[in-house]
């Protein structure tokens, strides 16, 4: 479950693709080591750094996920997103964006030495711009990042972020924390996240990627930037560990793969929307729950009260036994999920061509 996609200033999205950048990344890779090491801060050596990126690295990824999405003049596209991320278990759990990966029809992840492994998503929480993935399998020697703790990093130490800019996969960049951003305050549109605001650079590619302190280990998770141009001008904003934490590790909730927004009001009156409200379904990726049980997304879009809406997707009225009548009740649905054993059915209530079906899906 998403909010509409992002402006330049929201979440990092990837332009065209970069023709042969692998080769030309790693000789970027070193004038960017050059580069940052000519400004570290007295008492952090360039042997210190180098050292640091070497032992974190192997356990960094690169994302390249492949989706639809809606148009206002072509209909239902396809298109391509690039990302990071970071292995943090042994059993293949790996810690991205969700802007990302939410909502995708096929995920690959990239290890150190391109080796290319499929994965899905097994948690997300699109209000925080975080998600958990699901490698098919383990590539032999993975590296495990080391997770640390947020709470105690303060506004002025010295961070590292490793990623893939503009598809430069494995560069890195160094900068300083300069705020910390509770939730809903630094950024309205993911109001779940609490952010760090750091220097470091940041790109198109680098979102979902591992954010390390001085010692090693994962302070946070890449977001997006504040840019007037569209690149990086020094806001780059990174959800903190100890959000990762709670709403990837802590909480037991499933994730049901729609991408859509919930209508009430004028909304619903004008759908016909049984009980005045509903989540109307804008994109369903493949593999997803939602999509085994057969509920559909939208292909066309209409402009409604002022506003483009995504329109001919199902409009869910209640799923696992939860009416939706506002974006509270889609974390409830999720909890719920997450408290039933794997495989056991469960309902929803589906609005189609302006007859209610009931639909049954299994937990994943």
């Amino acid at each position: 479950m998403h909010y509409a996609r992002r402006d330049h200033n929201g979440p990092l999205r990837h332009p065209p693709v970069l023709v042969g950048y692998r080769g030309r990344g790693r000789l970027l890779l070193g004038a960017l080591v050059v580069a940052v090491l000519g400004w570290l801060p007295a008492g952090v050596g360039a042997q210190d750094v180098e050292e640091l990126f070497r032992k974190v690295n192997p356990s960094v990824v690169v994302i390249k996920a492949k989706g639809r999405d809606v148009s206002t003049t072509r209909g239902l596209v396809k298109f391509n997103e690039i990302g990071s991320g970071v292995l943090i278990s042994s059993d293949g759990k790996v810690m991205t964006a969700a802007h990302v990966v939410h909502a995708m029809d096929e995920i690959i992840v990239e290890f150190l030495g391109a080796e290319a492994v499929p994965a899905r998503v097994v948690s997300s929480e699109p209000a925080a711009d975080l998600s958990m993935l699901q490698l098919a399998r383990v590539p032999a020697g993975a590296q495990v990042a080391q997770l640390g703790d947020s709470d105690r990093v303060r506004v002025g130490q010295q961070v590292l972020v490793i990623g893939a800019p503009y598809g430069l996969s494995h560069s890195f960049s160094a900068g300083w924390i300069s705020a910390k951003w509770l939730p809903n305050t630094a950024y309205r549109a993911m109001p779940l996240a609490e952010f760090f605001q750091t220097t470091a650079t940041i790109n198109t590619g680098n979102s979902g990627g591992p954010m390390f302190n001085m010692a090693g280990e994962v302070v946070g998770v890449v977001s997006h930037i504040i840019s007037k141009g569209g690149g990086s001008e020094g806001l780059g904003f990174v959800v903190t560990m100890k959000s990762a934490r709670h709403f990837l590790m802590e909480r037991k909730w499933v994730w049901v793969g729609m991408e859509g927004t919930v209508v009430t009001g004028e909304l619903a009156e004008i759908f016909n929307v049984p009980g005045g409200s509903g989540f109307l379904v804008k994109i369903v990726p493949k593999g997803s729950p939602a999509w085994d049980m057969g509920i559909q997304g939208g292909d066309r879009t209409a402009t409604i009260t002022g506003q483009d809406i995504v329109v001919r997707g199902d409009i869910v009225l209640t799923m696992a036994g939860i009416a939706i009548k506002s974006e509270e009740d889609l974390p409830k649905i999720r909890e719920k999920l997450g408290t039933m054993p794997a495989g056991q059915s469960f309902k929803a209530s589906v609005l189609r061509a302006g007859r209610v079906i009931e639909l049954t899906g299994k937990v994943p």
